[in-house]
């Protein structure tokens, strides 16, 4: 089953992240099928996230064995690896800027990682549970993250604190984006209701959307007033925030449960994958100008699918557990196939910080609670015997 997926940000690339711990690559292009590149085992646990990083010279990836690896684009060989990156299961990478990524796992902890520095540079642990989804603010230089103890937060990395946190909310909070030109955050719930925040307000959110039946898992902004939502009842919709409505279903996984969405680096391309071990990619032109779909019988195909169990042919999908021996990669380092790695720079400039508070910036302090929902063995600790060599070797 897929975790995660990934698309390269200049180049027809998109990359998955298997349970099995496996990361597979493959290339897309208008009408034809789509091509497996490579398939790597950089994990020995579930690889729970991936992201392109560094320009898309280099692929990183998170792991529920608590390490974050990353990979040539070209081969999939192993290029740095860093063990013991966080004390639980990482379960959620994020791309800051050039130089930045930020990592949050199963026990609430969120690091960020700086390259040019080699070291974790900010570490915020407010929530009690995992990280459910983060999305970075860059006017604000801010990490938004939601958690499965239903709160929502804003951690900020010029002051290394966390700025607000939501009360405790019925529901776990499972994903979010930022809309209406940074005014409004909206979360999913298992429980299909869409949650509201105002910025500087989020204390408790200011409006509940019930229009999905069942759990909102993935939600994707399309512009700053309609959003893509993912669904467990494998539907994906296009959604009206304020005013707020389901404007149609777009596509479908048939009732599986869908676990990521992302678009193509020119945004011609919608990707999905599911637990029916599908990536499927969808034409956005298609989506979004033909007439409106009123059933799930009447979704579109996707432009291209692949089934992660099967060699791909023409237009049919692919599987991952009938894969031939030549196309795996192993992932240590004395069983890779001999290649020319691809070229990382680690001292690109970073963005410049921004001040520490913008004109829309939060005006209260983190709330606190002896209660949680969801408790987990142990606690996450600051990293001091950080290994340098994994952001030099990047």
């Amino acid at each position: 089953m897929p975790f995660d997926l990934s698309f390269h940000p200049s180049v027809p690339l998109v990359a998955t992240s298997l349970i099995t711990g496996e990361l597979h690559m493959f290339r897309y292009a208008d009408g034809l099928p789509l091509e497996r590149l490579f398939v790597a085992k950089p994990h020995k646990e579930s690889c729970r996230a991936v992201r392109f990083v560094d320009s898309g010279t280099a692929i990183l990836t998170g792991s529920a064995d608590m390490s974050i690896v990353a990979s040539d684009v070209e081969t999939g060989k192993v290029i740095a690896r860093l063990d013991n990156a966080h004390d639980d299961a990482i379960n959620r990478l994020v791309c800051l800027t050039e130089t930045t990524v930020a990592s949050g796992d199963d026990d609430g902890y969120i690091k960020v990682w700086d390259t040019r520095q080699r070291s974790c540079c900010n570490t915020f642990h407010r929530h009690e549970d995992y990280i459910s989804d983060m999305t970075y603010v860059a006017g604000s230089n801010q990490i938004l993250a939601t958690s499965g103890d239903g709160t929502l937060s804003v951690n900020n990395l010029r002051g290394n604190r966390v700025k607000s946190q939501s009360e405790f909310s019925e529901d776990e909070l499972l994903s979010l984006v930022v809309m209406k030109n940074g005014q409004k955050v909206v979360c999913g719930t298992p429980s299909g209701t869409l949650l509201l925040y105002s910025w500087g307000h989020f204390k408790d959110c200011s409006d509940r959307f019930l229009g999905h039946a069942q759990s909102v898992d993935n939600l994707l902004k399309l512009d700053e007033e309609t959003l893509i939502s993912a669904a467990a009842d494998g539907v994906i919709r296009l959604v009206g925030i304020l005013p707020n409505q389901i404007i149609q279903p777009l596509a479908e996984h048939s009732e599986f449960p869908i676990e990521a969405l992302g678009f193509s680096h020119d945004r011609k391309y919608l990707g999905s994958i599911s637990h029916d071990k599908m990536i499927k990619l969808w034409d956005m032109e298609e989506l979004l100008g033909g007439p409106q779909l009123n059933h799930q019988n009447d979704m579109p195909e996707a432009n291209a699918a692949v089934h992660h169990d099967e060699l791909p042919e023409a237009n049919a999908a692919v599987h991952h557990d009938e894969l031939p021996e030549a196309n795996v990669v192993a992932g240590h380092h004395d069983e890779l196939p001999a290649a020319n790695a691809a070229a990382v720079n680690p001292n690109q400039p970073a963005e410049a910080d921004s001040d520490d508070d913008d004109g829309m910036d939060v005006d209260m302090e983190p709330s606190s609670s002896n209660v949680s929902r969801s408790k987990k063995k142990g606690k996450g600790k600051r990293l001091d015997g950080f290994a340098p060599d994994f952001f030099a070797d990047l």
